[in-house]
């Protein structure tokens, strides 16, 4: 077992991808490609879509230039993984747990990706930020 409670077998079977802001349209895809793969049904790939460039988008536009994708498959369940090098979020309790205030314009991104997959989990602290997603596979 690796230290960040990850199988061994399953890491491997993970794929990753280095993106920026201008690689968010290449990531989607390679991301809708990997979990279609990896058994998600074809009518969950919009909100998969959808959480994914949510948490994405926020990793390079408030954690760091450049992020790291992975995409793995576990049990009954695709995980997706999204890490960024940014130091300096200090959230208070469970990021996205609670809705935005109704006249929100921004800060809605991991209360909707939360809303999208079947389990969202932020862990943040002195090597950066990763937002874990499960997407359970029917």
């Amino acid at each position: 077992m690796k230290d960040d409670g990850v199988p061994a077998h399953v890491t491997r079977a993970a794929r990753e991808r280095a993106f920026s802001l201008a690689d968010l349209p290449d990531l989607r895809e390679f991301a809708a490609a990997e979990a279609l793969r990896r058994g998600l049904p074809e009518d969950a790939i919009g909100d998969f879509l959808v959480a994914l460039n949510e948490v994405a988008t926020n990793a390079v536009t408030h954690g760091s230039t450049k992020a790291r994708l992975g995409i793995r498959s576990d049990g009954r369940a695709v995980v997706v993984a999204v890490h960024d090098d940014g130091r300096d979020w200090r959230p208070e309790g469970e990021p996205g747990h609670d809705p935005p205030p109704e006249d929100a314009t921004s800060g809605m991104g991991l209360w909707v990706a939360r809303m999208l997959s079947s389990d969202l989990h932020v862990t943040t602290g002195p090597s950066g930020t990763t937002v874990t997603m499960r997407f359970l596979v029917a």
